[in-house]
């Protein structure tokens, strides 16, 4: 017998025990949200979809007639929150106890601990989250608008260039700019290293947090097994993410300290610190955060924009009445003869009617990074909530938001034409967990967030900025269509996505598949004006 197998009896003995127990003491409890009904030793695993979570969460709300369920997946309990009002009462009215996060064995084998995201409730994540309200914060953020405006440009000209790798080109924008905003390291092309490396460690990476990606995430003393066992892939494929993720750390921090050296550093995050402490010293663990939070900045900011730009240039192309709403809007209001600039924002209602309709239609993150109970459990409108992992799909919950798979930005317009007042962007998260790259909009564009979170997403950073202002700068010089074929013929459009990361235990991340349509300057003068704006 190996000792891979060993463990695995062990694991399997011991969860077995486990269970009985749990058995006998849930006889004297209250019942858990109604759900599927599981299956001895494996629950519910067998339920849960490979993709489109999100949506299998909303059918699962009508089945059983509620908005608060229950699933189990070997061993770890599931709470799924499909109204908002239920997410507020949970997870910010009681954000002490619902601030933690699910815990994997495989994230410290691939050196993922340090996710800003992923770190557990308590005094580390605090230290981080101090860290990021002083550099993220409005005041500091503004520094950035001028970045934000040179690299949207720059992406209009590539549009102009080469309007058929519109994908490539997107995809550079919004790592480039958040490379730059966090080490100063400008990335010109999909090609460089910085890029490979990343998204080579997080295809690994999501393969082993994928349901039945990794025997350690359901029995954990596996982590313990050597990795030159035989058998031992996962411990393999662990180590060649950790080798990649630390590349990935080491190219740009080395590009700033060089940088720094030569006297040709940029201000960002990273060189801000290092020139702090070359001048007056700072601590080794201070110089951990840092990197922590740059990294994880990189890879949220990152995907979490191209996927929602993804969704916006599909719509557009499907969606000719819309685009050409939002266009005479920024005729009327920013004319032909300059850019959108991020102070037109608060005169474009449609505009940014479009935006969070873009947020609410397809989610970056449908389920967000869940929320954990902490060591108690809770108990709420007559059900018993364990240490579990609460998950969302409210984004398309048919009552607040009708016909919910149809992208219809005038809900968020009223009668009068004005903003309504459902300004809170669901796929941020709830309580103190809020995501660290929620943006607020501008002074005159207010977050209605109860407390406590209100003060954490005030003092956030200018994020999706970004995709506002390239959405604003792209309907402005281009009309977005349907490719053609030799013969003339539309082609038609792939509306799918493709889904990665954990789908029971911790968030998916949703992106736009392929897909081609055109981008026609709205002027022959749009080239000069983009020029001249660079």
């Amino acid at each position: 017998m190996t000792i891979s197998t060993s463990f695995v009896y062990a694991a399997l003995a011991l969860w077995a025990v486990k269970k009985l127990v749990d058995q006998v003491s849930n006889r004297k409890r209250a019942p858990y949200p109604p759900g599927p009904k599981p299956l001895p030793l494996i629950g519910n695993v067998l339920d849960f979809p490979s993709s489109s979570l999100a949506q299998e969460y909303v059918e699962w709300g009508k089945k059983y007639n509620s908005p608060i369920l229950h699933a189990e997946a070997l061993g770890n309990h599931v709470l799924i929150l499909n109204n908002r009002e239920d997410a507020i009462a949970l997870l910010e009215q009681h954000a002490k106890l619902y601030s933690d996060r699910p815990q994997m064995p495989i994230f410290e084998l691939m050196g993922w601990e340090f996710n800003v995201e992923l770190l557990p409730y308590g005094d580390e994540w605090r230290q981080h989250r101090r860290v990021c309200q002083q550099h993220f914060n409005p005041q500091t953020a503004r520094k950035y608008e001028a970045l934000q405006m040179d690299k949207v440009r720059g992406f209009l000209q590539a549009l102009i260039e080469t309007p058929e790798q519109f994908d490539a080109h997107n995809k550079v924008l919004s790592i480039s700019l958040t490379m730059n905003m966090m080490y100063g390291y400008d990335i010109k092309s999909i090609d460089d290293r910085v890029i490979e490396v990343a998204e080579a460690g997080n295809v690994i990476g999501s393969r082993l947090m994928a349901p039945g990606g990794s025997l350690i995430n359901i029995f954990p003393l596996l982590r313990h097994i050597p990795p030159w066992v035989p058998g031992a892939t996962s411990h393999k494929e662990a180590q060649e993410v950790k080798s990649l993720t630390e590349e990935m750390m080491r190219i740009p921090t080395e590009f700033v300290k060089k940088s720094l050296a030569d006297g040709t550093a940029v201000s960002s995050l990273v060189t801000d610190f290092y020139e702090k402490k070359y001048s007056v010293g700072a601590s080794e663990k201070e110089e951990d955060i840092i990197k922590n939070i740059a990294y994880t900045v990189y890879g949220a900011a990152s995907d979490t924009t191209i996927s929602a730009s993804g969704t916006f240039f599909c719509q557009m192309a499907l969606n000719p009445h819309i685009q050409k709403r939002a266009q005479e809007e920024l005729d009327r209001v920013v004319g032909s003869k300059r850019l959108p600039t991020l102070d037109d924002r608060k005169s474009l209602p449609y505009l940014e009617a479009i935006y969070r309709e873009l947020l609410r239609f397809k989610p970056p993150l449908p389920l967000s990074v869940p929320h954990s109970l902490a060591a108690e459990d809770h108990h709420y409108k007559g059900y018993f909530i364990p240490k579990a992992v609460s998950e969302r799909a409210m984004t398309h919950d048919e009552e607040a938001y009708p016909d919910p798979f149809a992208f219809k930005p005038e809900r968020f317009i009223d009668e009068k034409g004005k903003l309504n007042d459902d300004d809170r962007v669901l796929a941020y998260g709830f309580g103190r967990r809020i995501c660290v790259g929620k943006s607020i909009a501008s002074s005159s564009l207010h977050l209605k967030i109860p407390s406590p979170s209100v003060k954490v997403v005030r003092n956030l950073n200018r994020r999706y900025m970004q995709l506002w202002l390239q959405i604003a700068s792209v309907l402005a010089c281009f009309t977005i269509e349907k490719s053609r074929d030799k013969d003339g013929k539309e082609i038609e459009i792939d509306t799918t996505y493709e889904e990665s990361g954990l789908l029971m235990m911790a968030a998916t991340t949703r992106r736009k598949r392929q897909f081609e349509c055109s981008f026609i300057p709205r002027s022959p003068a749009v080239k000069k004006l983009i020029l001249e704006g660079i």
